[in-house]
């Protein structure tokens, strides 16, 4: 199956040798994100688990890549799904989730459904995926969640969405402890073009160039930013109960 053209055009992400070999789970294989991370692990000889909501994403994905690829559905909403998924992963050397469903709109017209998803993919997903597959990583392994910017720069009809990504990243320093040796930490990206702005249209551009503009690093992310941080985290041994901050400096302005 052939890759996206946004997918053919962006530049390749070199993953480090140490995945040659190794087992990794990708948890929102589906997304962008996730792909990438998968086919950067793949051509580097890692083998990979591609996990997710939507079968037919994951199969697209499974077939952009050099090498194995085993596909199992997963709902991080249903502890029983993320048992499922521990039950067929086996034995493996790290897990990596891109995973998230945000709430976002004026506190008043929230509804608790969408709340509840938010949690399930940022916090309570993260928490039972640690619960049925830490026992199953390697000593020497990893588990790298996604937080992000908002939790420290919230903004009016982001609340969910700071309260989730915040969560997180107190739970992956408590999970670092309650798991170890095996190593939890989180990538937190800022402003980043996955795709997700094009639903501004005509204004995406203007928009991106305002950020640009304000953050330190004078530019907004890419994917290939969150995966090079991504496999920072999953090789370096000494790094765990960490945020990784993927946002040009953004939280500072």
């Amino acid at each position: 199956m052939t890759a996206s053209p946004a997918l053919q055009a962006s530049p390749t992400v070199q993953a480090p040798p140490a995945l040659a070999g190794r087992r990794l789970v990708v948890v929102g294989a589906g997304s962008r994100t996730g792909r990438l991370l998968a086919r950067a692990a793949s051509a580097a000889g890692a083998e990979l688990v591609l996990a997710g909501p939507d079968p037919r994403k994951l199969e697209w994905t499974a077939g952009e890549l050099a090498g194995p690829a085993q596909v199992v559905p997963v709902d991080l909403a249903d502890e029983e799904s993320i048992a499922r998924l521990a039950t067929r992963v086996g034995r493996f050397d790290h897990l990596v989730s891109t995973a998230a469903m945000p709430a976002n709109g004026p506190l008043a017209e929230l509804e608790l459904a969408a709340v509840q998803r938010a949690f399930a993919a940022k916090v309570t997903g993260p928490l039972l995926l640690a619960k049925h597959l830490a026992g199953q990583a390697d000593p020497a392994g990893s588990f790298t969640f996604f937080s992000g910017v908002a939790a420290w720069r919230p903004a009016p009809s982001r609340t969910v969405m700071a309260t989730t990504n915040g969560a997180l990243a107190f739970l992956v320093q408590a999970l670092a402890v309650e798991i170890a040796p095996v190593r939890v930490n989180a990538v937190s990206p800022g402003i980043v073009d996955t795709g997700s702005w094009d639903g501004l249209g005509a204004d995406k551009e203007a928009f991106l160039r305002g950020v640009a503009e304000r953050n330190p690093a004078r530019r907004v992310g890419t994917p290939e930013d969150l995966i090079q941080a991504v496999l920072y985290a999953i090789g370096n041994p000494y790094v765990t109960g960490t945020v990784l901050h993927v946002d040009g400096g953004g939280r500072l302005v």
